[in-house]
């Protein structure tokens, strides 16, 4: 027996719905209201502190204000300010150099540097085809002096500073090698592309590939070294992201497609908790042995690639746990031709946990020995031996399964089958009894089944082979 709802009481229940909803939309509405009157009144008490701290000191300070060196450090100050850590904030100068840096095209003369422990500029690395190899410079020369301004640990930030400027301006170094300095004079800075990415074949066909960056040119020079070595008969591959902390997600997820299979690669949750998938990499992919180098250093792009590769059970990761940096940042330029960069985001790898914050655990954690920290001498570097080692257990296991493959269809202790065609040519043909022929149609379906194994061995091992 079904029950009507009389008129009333379906008018009053409609009400009710609508009161509801009224007051849930009113509840967020005032909420919102809230939310924003409480940032107006933030901005206003910070805009009101800053025209106070403002009008003191230009009543009162003795010296002369630059006013954009105020507007530079009044935008830098907020952003310390913030909390976010990984927040910067570039003038237009500095902006400028930042692009060119991730499009690889450095205007300078073509060296990677560092300072050294007596504050000099150290030169790391010649970059082919640069007017730094043209005049000589070399790996391990210091660089002591830049025009009329001596290096030293106080001004070295600026003194290096130095050596970029507009391509074509010329600049004169005084250059120390051991005991003998070198004055060069007239070097021309002009674009040079810097590689971001090394690769040599160790004993073993085993390529060890050194990313130094995930720049914007990281991925085609990637993928042409990496065609490269298997050309050459690469058997497994070792990639050596230490000390490697910048970068950009698109050079890092598009490195990532050329060696894993289809998949997802990498996700961001927000700050309002709203998880986006951000790339994922089709089904062509590098089927050989890897392993991955990271160091403390370690950091952002770098380690979602070393993740990535573990998640995918593509290789192992050996050294020592990474700087724990999972967080996207990004770059809002400014109308004045100065940036600010801020963390928006967190990244979520493949398939595990964020290492924001924890850094990733290696799979063989091996510290290098105090030889090996100089880096000069590939002999002493323990993290890179480990790897070897690694990827050797892969290849064995791999070269294992052929093997034995191998030996199974070849395995002569077992019955031959024998066409009927050729039993023709040499058994006359007789008439059997029953109880031969049955034990001849035995015979031929035991011959006809382990034919059909070792054809279905065959084509595992085929398989095998093609996708080492």
């Amino acid at each position: 027996m079904s029950k009507k709802i009389s008129f009333g009481a379906a008018v009053a229940f409609m009400a009710i719905i609508a009161a509801a909803t009224f007051s849930i939309t009113w509840i967020m509405a005032e909420r919102n209201f809230n939310d924003k009157t409480h940032n107006l009144v933030e901005r206003e008490k910070m805009y009101d502190k800053l025209a106070e701290v403002d009008d003191y000191v230009r009543q009162n300070y003795i010296g002369t204000i630059t006013e954009s060196a105020l507007r530079d450090a009044l935008a830098a100050g907020y952003l310390e300010g913030s909390g976010d850590i990984y927040a910067r904030y570039y003038d237009a100068a500095a902006y400028a150099r930042q692009k060119q840096d991730y499009s690889n095209q450095y205007v300078q003369i073509g060296i990677a540097t560092h300072m050294n422990d007596d504050g000099y500029i150290m030169v790391d690395e010649v970059y082919p085809d640069s007017p730094a190899q043209a005049a000589g410079i070399q790996a391990g020369d210091l660089i002591t002096r830049i025009d009329d301004t001596d290096v030293t640990a106080d001004n070295y930030r600026e003194a290096a500073a130095m050596l970029y400027g507009e391509a074509g301006t010329k600049m004169n170094l005084l250059v120390r090698r051991g005991v003998e300095e070198t004055l060069i004079s007239d070097l021309t800075r002009r674009f040079v592309e810097t590689p971001s990415v090394n690769s040599t074949m160790l004993d073993g066909a085993i390529a060890l590939v050194v990313i130094k960056e995930f720049n914007d040119v990281t991925p085609e020079q990637f993928t042409k070294q990496v065609d490269q070595m298997i050309g050459d008969g690469a058997l497994a591959f070792i990639f050596d992201v230490r000390g490697v902390d910048t970068g950009t997600l698109y050079s890092v997820t598009q490195v990532l497609d050329k060696l894993l299979p289809s998949g997802p690669l990498v996700s961001s949750t927000d700050k309002n908790g709203e998880t986006t998938l951000l790339a994922s990499s089709d089904e062509r992919s590098v089927d050989l042995p890897m392993a991955v180098l990271v160091d403390e250093k370690t950091s952002g792009e770098a380690e979602l690639f070393a993740v990535a590769i573990r998640d995918y059970n593509k290789g192992q990761i050996i050294g020592v746990k990474t700087a724990g940096k999972g967080t996207m940042q990004e770059i809002f330029p400014l109308t004045d031709g100065s940036a600010i960069e801020i963390t928006t985001a967190r990244y979520n790898p493949p398939y595990s946990p964020s290492f924001d914050g924890e850094g990733v655990q290696p799979d063989f954690e091996v510290r290098l020995s105090e030889e090996g920290q100089k880096g000069s001498d590939p002999a002493f570097d323990t993290q890179l031996k480990k790897a070897v080692e690694a990827v050797q257990v892969s290849m064995n296991a791999m070269n294992a399964t052929v093997v034995i493959t191998d030996e199974d269809i070849l395995d002569d202790s077992r019955p031959e089958s024998v066409s009927s065609a050729e039993e023709s040519d040499e058994i006359p043909e007789e008439e059997s009894s029953p109880e031969e022929e049955a034990s001849s149609e035995e015979s031929s379906e035991d011959a006809s089944s382990e034919q059909s194994a070792a054809q279905n061995i065959s084509s595992e091992t085929d398989t095998s082979s093609q996708a080492g």
